[in-house]
C-alpha cells in the first residue's frame, strides 16, 4: 500500500523542519511519500522544505488549509492519503498506526490521537479536554468526526465527495465537515489512539478561551451544512451541548429576574444543574490530576459560556450565510 502524507504549511518556519524530521523518521514497512503544501508562506517555509530531498514542496497563493490539503491530494501517488498539520510532531509509529485500519477494505477514514508534553496548566487541560473525549470515540465502533491533525482517508473515497470545502479559507470546521460528509455517505470511519502526534495548547487561559470562542463563531457554518451533527456527534461530549443550551436558558431567566422572582430562582436552578453536569469530566479530570479536576466546574462554565457567545456571534455575522 503505497501513503502518501500531505502537510499544509503556513508561515511555518519555527516548526515545519521538526514535523517533517518526524514524518520521514516512520518505519512504515511499506514505501510513501511526503507532500509539503506552502500555503504563501511569507517567511522561510519553503527553504525549509526544500533541504528535505525526500519532500515534494507544492507551492500556492494564499488560500487556506482546506485548498492546500487539496490540492496535495491532486499530486499524490498513495492509494491512502494521510494528513497532519505542521507544528504536529508524529510520534514513532504513528503513520504505521494511521494505516493499520486500512487492512480492513471497507473502512474508509481513520483519527489519529493528539498528546502533549506541555506542563502549563491551562495546557494540560486542554489536553485533559481531548482525552477525555477519547474516551467517548473508544467505545464506538465507527466514528463520524475526524480532525486533520492526524487523519488518513482512502484517496478513491476522498474524490468521491470532492475533497474539503475550499470555502472555508481558514482553519475553521473544513475537517470535521468532511468527515461528517463521508460519514453521511455511509463511509466507515474509525478511531486509532495508537497513532500518536504531539501539539502545543494555548498556555493562558485567555489564548484557551479565544480558541474555545472563534470555535464556535465557525461552528455556525458547519452546524449550518450539518444541522443533525448541531444534537450529536462522535467527537462531542452531549453534556457539554446540554450546559450550553442550560447556560443559554439561564441568561434568559436571568433577565427575567428583573422583573420576577420566580425568574431569579429559575436561574439559579439552571446553574445548579449546569454545575452538576461536570461532575463526570471533574472526576476523570481529579483522578490524574486533582488541581486540573478541582477547578474544572469553573473553567467549562467559562468555556460553554463562551462558546454560546461564539455561536451566538457566528449567527449574527452571517458566518452560515457564506
Amino acid at each position: 500500500m503505497l501513503a502518501t502524507v500531505v502537510i499544509p504549511a503556513f508561515n511555518s518556519e519555527e516548526t515545519i523542519g521538526k514535523c517533517l524530521n518526524s514524518v520521514l523518521r516512520q518505519k512504515e514497512p511499506g514505501s510513501f511519500e511526503v507532500i509539503v503544501v506552502d500555503d504563501g508562506s511569507t517567511d522561510k517555509t519553503a527553504e525549509i522544505v526544500k533541504k528535505f530531498r525526500k519532500v515534494r514542496l507544492i507551492q500556492q497563493k494564499n488560500s487556506g488549509p482546506a485548498t492546500a490539503r487539496n490540492n496535495g491530494v491532486k499530486q499524490a501517488r498513495g492509494d491512502v492519503i494521510v494528513f497532519t498539520d505542521d507544528d504536529c510532531i508524529a510520534e514513532q509509529g504513528w503513520l504505521k498506526e494511521m494505516l493499520t485500519p486500512f487492512k480492513d477494505k471497507s473502512v474508509s477514514g481513520v483519527q489519529g490521537a493528539y498528546a502533549s508534553m506541555q506542563k502549563e496548566f491551562m495546557a494540560r487541560f486542554s489536553q485533559m479536554e481531548i482525552e477525555y473525549r477519547y474516551e467517548k470515540m473508544k467505545k464506538q465502533k465507527f466514528i463520524d468526526f475526524i480532525g486533520s491533525y492526524s487523519a488518513a482517508y482512502r484517496k478513491k473515497d476522498f474524490l468521491e465527495v470532492n475533497g474539503f470545502d475550499s470555502r472555508f479559507k481558514i482553519a475553521s470546521g473544513e475537517d470535521p465537515d468532511f468527515s461528517f460528509k463521508l460519514a453521511e455517505k455511509g463511509k466507515k470511519l474509525v478511531f486509532n489512539p495508537k497513532a500518536v502526534v504531539f501539539h502545543k495548547h494555548p498556555v493562558s487561559p485567555a489564548g484557551y478561551f479565544r480558541t474555545k470562542f472563534f470555535r464556535a463563531f465557525w461552528r455556525v457554518r458547519l452546524y449550518k451544512k450539518h444541522s443533525e451533527k448541531a444534537v450529536k456527534d462522535s467527537y462531542t461530549p452531549q453534556l457539554m451541548k446540554a450546559r450550553i443550551v442550560l447556560i443559554g436558558l439561564a441568561l434568559l431567566a436571568g433577565a427575567g429576574s428583573l422583573f420576577s422572582s420566580f425568574s431569579f430562582g429559575l436561574m439559579l436552578g439552571l446553574l445548579s444543574v449546569a454545575i452538576l453536569s461536570t461532575a463526570p469530566f471533574t472526576v476523570f479530570a481529579a483522578k490524574r490530576n486533582f488541581a486540573l479536576g478541582f477547578f474544572s466546574p469553573l473553567i467549562l462554565l467559562v468555556r460553554d459560556f463562551l462558546f454560546l457567545a461564539g455561536l451566538g456571534t457566528g449567527i449574527v455575522k452571517g458566518v452560515w450565510l457564506e
